[in-house]
């Protein structure tokens, strides 16, 4: 048990699937979700949108262990709490002027015009949106989702056969998806990829870690040594990549 300044809310103890389990613990006033798994390494996040903070840890790791990690990456968890909040949140969009929009990891200011076709040009650090008057917010999403869908089907059309090249490791087929907790996912019986949507407002090196992630996944199913080993050799910066893409992060060596 986590002692001293740390302290476990058994109350929260909660079972999953088989040798798996969470339980939340308090250290410094801070809120911590640990996540036991059946994994090699220990694995600390901090998440937006509201700087929480998680920990994938070992199953057989002691608590005194974890607590020692989190001691020395206190001053790191801070930080990214504190940059986190001190980031500008936003809620649902209604795709309307002065709201902001994100292609390949730029930020656009929404401009939005009336017009009898709906449009969307990018110029400078706007986002000229051109909307039917009487649309609604709902129908504006379903547009603009469309639009990234175009734009990253582009993308992924280019970057893939680079990846499998560059690989050897080659996808029957792939599909875009608008996916709310993956970013892609496989079929590796098919050898199919999915990539999300969401991907087209992130950096483009985020889509080819993706991409690279997926195809690896063809060659071997899990995340064990042989897969973080072929990370490493074809995306020796794949963990800051990652970092980037899901929010501020950092994992032990142990």
């Amino acid at each position: 048990m986590f002692k001293g300044r740390a302290d476990i809310n058994k109350n929260t103890k909660t079972r999953h699937a088989k040798n798996q389990y969470t339980h939340t613990v308090t250290f410094e006033g801070i809120s911590i979700v640990v996540h036991r798994k059946n994994i090699k390494h220990m694995h600390l996040y901090v998440k937006p949108p509201d700087g929480s903070v998680t920990i994938s840890a070992p199953l057989s790791m002691s608590d005194e262990s974890i607590e020692l990690f989190v001691q020395t990456k206190l001053n790191w968890i801070n930080k990214q709490i504190t940059i986190i909040e001190n980031q500008p949140h936003q809620s649902r969009l209604e795709y309307i002027s002065g709201e902001m929009l994100f292609v390949w990891g730029k930020q656009y200011i929404i401009q939005t015009v009336y017009g009898s076709k709906n449009s969307l040009e990018l110029s400078d650090d706007k986002a000229v949106l051109t909307i039917r008057k009487k649309s609604t917010s709902d129908q504006r999403e379903k547009f603009v989702r469309e639009w990234y869908r175009a734009l990253l089907k582009v993308e992924i059309a280019s970057l893939l056969p680079k990846w499998e090249k560059i690989t050897g490791l080659k996808a029957t087929s792939w599909q875009t998806k608008y996916m709310t907790t993956r970013w892609g996912t496989c079929n590796t019986q098919t050898g199919k990829i999915w990539i999300s949507l969401q991907l087209a407002q992130k950096p483009t090196k985020c889509l080819e870690y993706v991409i690279l992630h997926e195809l690896i996944h063809l060659a071997e199913n899990k995340h064990n040594k042989k897969f973080y080993s072929l990370m490493n050799k074809y995306m020796p910066m794949w963990k800051e990549v990652k970092m980037t893409l899901e929010g501020r992060s950092i994992s032990s060596t142990k």
